[in-house]
């Protein structure tokens, strides 16, 4: 940044001097660059002293018209027409540190454009490799909306809140899920809201289910009941992996934004009909905390 000179009043001799630099100090830099050029006409015999000052705005970093090249010319005028200026070996000084700044500030310019054209640059890819990754996505969705083989396994991961699709070890598909709405730890007991964790199959399903279509996971298994007895309760049942209540198929996406089934798993519609079609009765279920 340029070290700009600071002139004090006391250095100045006369009202209009006293003025100029008034409204310097104010930051009214325009007017007092007018008064300094009334100063050169007045009092030619200052002329080098009201010159160097208007360099000195010219050049100073809040003045919002800065002018490195008017700056510039002050302190060349002072150098070449004012020999015996007291003002003149400061001006040489100025001359070399704005043009230093000069090249400084060109530096500083080309790079911000070269900065400028690598952010459209990279932003242009973002954008390029964005929609090819929608592209492949749909290309994706076809290809799966053909596959016409069942799965082999049905992973639920509560935690992750995911159901996955498991074909030859390979996961095809994964959803977003609902769970019950005190999905930590296992289901124990009929009504705790809990889904199960465990080892389970696809015991049924409900194309006429009030949750659009269900399939039933063979909840409770034998470790289960044993569980249950044990503790002197019953160990519920009905656990489904189904769609959105009917009449509110409307909420889609955002119903797996919270918690709200019975202890069942919960996907929209459309999903719940792509995992129907490739889940036959019998597939393996596995549930994971």
């Amino acid at each position: 940044m340029l070290s700009v000179l600071v002139v004090c009043a006391c250095s100045h001799s006369g009202e209009d001097f006293l003025a100029a630099n008034d409204f310097f100090s104010q930051g009214n830099y325009e007017a007092s660059l007018g008064k300094y050029e009334k100063l050169i006409q007045k009092d030619p015999g200052n002329a080098d002293r009201a010159l160097f000052e208007m360099g000195i705005i010219y050049a100073h970093p809040e003045n919002p018209q800065k002018s490195y090249p008017k700056a510039l010319d002050c302190f060349r005028k002072i150098v070449n027409d004012y020999p015996h200026s007291p003002y003149r070996r400061d001006s040489q000084m100025m001359l070399l540190q704005i043009q230093n700044v000069t090249i400084k500030d060109h530096l500083i310019a080309e790079q911000q454009v070269q900065m400028d054209d690598y952010r459209r640059t990279i932003k242009s890819q973002e954008n390029e490799i964005t929609a090819s990754r929608k592209k492949v996505a749909t290309l994706e969705q076809k290809v799966f909306q053909l596959r016409t083989e069942p799965v082999d396994k049905v992973l639920i991961e509560k935690r992750s809140r995911r159901l996955m699709l498991i074909s030859k070890g390979r996961t095809i598909k994964t959803y977003k899920i609902a769970l019950g709405g005190d999905p930590i730890g296992p289901k124990e007991r009929q009504g705790d809201n809990k889904t199960p964790e465990g080892i389970y199959t696809i015991a049924s399903r409900n194309r006429h289910s009030e949750y659009h279509l269900s399939l039933r996971i063979s909840y409770p298994n034998e470790n289960d009941k044993k569980h249950a007895k044990a503790l002197g309760v019953s160990p519920g049942g009905d656990i489904m992996i189904h769609g959105i209540k009917n009449g509110l198929a409307w909420v889609g996406g955002f119903h797996s934004e919270m918690d709200w089934t019975d202890g069942c798993i919960a996907v929209t519609n459309p999903e719940m009909e792509e995992i129907a079609r490739l889940v036959p009765n019998g597939t393996p279920v596995e549930i994971r905390p």
